[in-house]
Parts: structure tokens; C-alpha cells; sequence
């Protein structure tokens, strides 16, 4: 079709909208992105955004939990085991045992240890990139920031991971997408999605905000000198330059001029309008909301300061092996299991913690510990030097136990002696003297 001359029939034409491409798909965590929530304009400003999962760091018992777990857990040493003889046997491979050393050129191996468990319970996921050789091998780990790092899925159920950070948080890196072989994760509880974890703060977080705003509010009223905020009533009618000088002189004794000693006239009267800690209960709320916190992260509350009642050296014993099971054997099993992955040892070889330096009794329970163990034969005299710090001794490597018990069965089934037959070491020869002792007896 012409117009004016014009061929106007392929301006007409609409271009067909190109297909949707199809690829993967980005998951995550409803509320995942790093944005400032506001509950209205300006608030963040005000100080009255809305906390966040790093805002709720800002509350101690959070913060004594995060770090009580991640210290306790990146002070045990890893070693890489091999099943000898049905026992579990720690071996040495070095193309395993240095990477765990020493994992990347900036971290120790406590410290790469720390930062995994911090992300883990703070963000509810925790990504660590694997950097390989030519050959394939592992050389070193690196922990990703979880805020910057996206699940993706493809379409036929392939996982990858697209990083838009480098691991120092230096320069930004231009959406590079890393296969699933490469990147450990580990996650907390996937209640939205197989591949998003959840944290426990986000089962806490009414009390993590509680227990920050009772220190906000604390912090404000105790920096006024303890004196809460009030009202300057008179009995009569006051004119309106005479109620902004007298407010003006208010606040000059409020804060920092806090302590001085205000001269009002005209019968005023000073009557407070919000309550003292003591009518709040503030001690009360505070010892809440850390219970409420240690019991999301099932820490005991000893552990966080809540409870210093004594206790026995026995009682320690059997809080610490609760400890152990209630909140810390989950989060070893998982490294454990997630290295062996990674790693691709097979069934007979992997790594695991040593909780010798967690499950510590005192002096006189594990020296009788040991002692016990050596006079049954489950220990070897070396072994149980080995526990105390001692150097071994020459013949101190097989266990030891005494034959005193035997089994009834092998009782009843000895030979009786032979009554007939004479003593062993012929004890009647003895008795007799020979012809001469004898003819020299008689001569005496």
C-alpha cells in the first residue's frame, strides 16, 4: 500500500515480539536483597528503619550465639580419616590435608572454618567457590558473600550459581555463573525452597528488635540523667511567650546540661510522662528476649551469660556433652559431609572433626578416665600419655590387662588333681637323707 507515493505496507508490519528466552531461573529468599526497609519516608534517617538480619547483629545475645558457634566449631581440627580395620583411623593425604591447612592465601584455616558457620547462621546459606588446577584438583576455597551470589536452575534440573562479587569484595565481577561442582552449599532450613536456607534469626527477630530497642530506649533515657521525659503544668493560664522560654529553659537541663538546677516560677509543676525501667521491668525483657534467642539457636543460656548458677565439675560435664549434641554435632556433620563431596573421596576415606578439644574434663576425671582405659585393655599406656601431653615409652604400645577372671564354664571343666601321684618337685625325695647323713645323725 502506497500513501502519498510511499510504500508505507512494511512500516505497518509489527515486528514479532521475540520468544521468551528460555533459561534458568534465579531463586531466592523472599525479602533476599540488601534494600533499606522504611515503615514510612525518612525513617532510616530518624533511625527507625526497620531492622534487618545484619541490623539484629546489633543485639548482644544474637551476636554471644553467632559467635559462640563459629569459634567453638572453627577451633576444632579436621582430619582426613581412612576405615582401617572397621575403626575410622586418621591417615595423611597430602593433596587433601593442605588445602584444609591452609584454604585460601588470606584466611587460616580457623578463620575460613568461622566464616562459613557466620554465614550459615546469619544469612541461612553459606557458598564457598572451589578454585581448581589443570588437573582438576582443589588448591584453594574461598567463602562468597551471600548477598551477592543467586541460585539458578535450569530447565532440566541443572544447578548453577551466579556470583556477581569477588571473594575479597574488591571489584564487582560481571555476572559470572558457576556450576554446582564448584560451589559448596551449605543451608539451614529450606522452608521456601530446596535451595534457600533460612537462618535463626528469622525465627528470633521479634526479640532481636525488642532487645535493641529496650537498649536504644536505655541508652536515651539513662543519657538524660535517668530523668524521664515530662510535662511543665501550671496551675493558671500562662501566655505563649512565657511557655517557649520556659521550655527553652527545660531543655537546657535535659542531656547534656543534665544534673543543674532549674528555677521555675509560676507554680509549675513537673510531672513525668513516661515510665523508669524499674515500672517497664527492662532487666525482665532483656533476660526474655535472650532466652528467646539461645532457645532458636539452641545454645544453652550458660553458655550466653544467663545462667551463672555454680555447678559441679560433673554437672559441666554433662551440660557440655548436651551442648555438643543439641547444637553442635548438626553443624559438624554437615562440613563433614559437604568436604567429602566436594572433594570426591570415596567410602573408605573423608574427614571429620576432632572433638577432643571440645568434650575437656578436668584433671582428675581424665586421669582416671585414662587409667581406667589402660587397666581394661581398651587403651594403650602410650595412648593415654598421648592424652596428657606426655612423650611415649618403650613398650607402651599394646594394651595391657591382667588374667584374674575366667569363665565359669572353664572352671568346671579342670581335670581334679591326681592324689596318687607325688608333689611336683618331688617333695619325698627330699624328705629322705642319704646313708651317710643318716650314719653320721647316728654317731651324734
Amino acid at each position: 500500500m502506497r500513501v502519498l507515493g510511499w510504500d508505507v505496507t512494511k512500516a505497518l508490519k509489527f515486528k514479532k515480539r521475540p520468544a521468551a528466552s528460555v533459561g534458568a531461573s534465579a531463586i531466592g529468599a523472599p525479602g533476599s536483597n540488601g534494600y533499606i526497609r522504611e515503615p514510612f519516608t525518612g525513617a532510616w534517617q530518624k533511625n527507625q528503619a526497620l531492622s534487618t538480619r545484619d541490623g539484629m547483629l546489633a543485639s548482644s545475645a544474637v551476636f554471644a550465639c553467632v559467635d559462640l558457634i563459629s569459634s567453638d566449631v572453627s577451633k576444632l581440627r579436621i582430619k582426613y580419616v581412612k576405615l582401617t580395620d572397621g575403626v575410622w583411623l586418621e591417615s595423611s593425604a597430602p593433596r587433601f590435608t593442605t588445602v584444609l591447612r591452609k584454604p585460601n592465601h588470606y584466611q587460616t584455616r580457623q578463620q575460613f572454618v568461622k566464616a562459613w558457620l557466620a554465614s550459615k547462621l546469619t544469612h541461612g546459606n553459606t557458598y564457598v567457590l572451589l578454585n581448581r588446577n589443570s588437573m582438576g584438583g582443589i588448591v584453594s576455597m574461598d567463602v562468597l558473600n551471600p548477598k551477592y551470589v543467586v541460585p539458578l536452575v535450569a530447565p532440566d534440573g541443572s544447578i548453577f550459581y551466579q556470583a556477581t562479587m569477588s571473594p575479597l569484595m574488591v571489584t564487582p565481577l560481571e555476572t559470572v555463573v558457576v556450576p554446582a561442582r564448584d560451589i559448596i552449599h551449605d543451608r539451614g532450613i529450606t522452608s521456601w525452597h530446596p535451595l534457600v536456607g533460612m537462618t535463626p534469626i528469622a525465627a528470633c527477630a521479634g526479640s532481636a528488635v525488642l532487645a535493641s530497642s529496650i537498649t536504644n530506649n536505655s541508652a536515651a533515657f539513662f543519657s538524660n540523667a535517668a530523668r524521664p521525659s515530662g510535662v511543665l503544668s501550671a496551675p493558671g493560664a500562662i501566655s505563649e511567650p512565657t511557655a517557649q522560654r520556659l521550655k527553652k529553659q527545660m531543655d537546657e537541663y535535659s542531656g547534656m546540661g543534665a544534673g543543674g538546677t532549674l528555677v521555675a516560677g509560676d507554680g509549675l509543676v513537673y510531672n513525668p510522662m513516661t515510665m523508669s525501667g524499674s515500672d517497664a521491668q527492662t532487666v525482665e525483657h532483656l533476660q526474655w528476649t535472650a532466652q528467646d534467642v539461645a532457645r532458636c539457636f539452641h545454645v544453652p543460656g550458660h553458655k550466653i551469660g544467663l545462667d551463672t548458677g555454680a555447678r559441679t565439675a560433673a554437672s559441666n560435664a554433662v551440660y557440655e556433652s548436651m551442648y555438643y549434641s543439641d547444637c553442635l554435632q548438626a553443624y559438624l556433620e554437615a562440613i563433614e559431609l559437604l568436604l567429602d563431596d566436594a572433594f570426591g573421596v570415596p567410602d573408605t576415606v573423608g574427614f571429620k572433626f576432632d572433638t577432643s578439644g571440645l568434650m575437656r574434663m578436668d584433671e582428675a576425671a581424665m586421669l582416671s578416665a585414662n587409667a581406667q582405659s589402660v587397666g581394661a585393655g581398651i587403651m594403650a599406656p602410650n595412648e593415654a600419655r598421648a592424652r596428657q601431653g606426655l612423650a611415649p615409652k618403650e613398650g607402651g604400645d599394646t594394651p595391657y590387662m591382667q588374667q584374674q577372671n575366667y569363665a565359669l564354664s572353664a572352671l568346671a571343666g579342670r581335670k581334679p588333681p591326681d592324689e596318687t601321684a607325688p608333689p611336683t618337685g618331688k617333695p619325698a625325695d627330699s624328705e629322705e637323707q642319704p646313708p651317710e647323713e643318716e650314719a653320721a645323725t647316728a654317731d651324734e
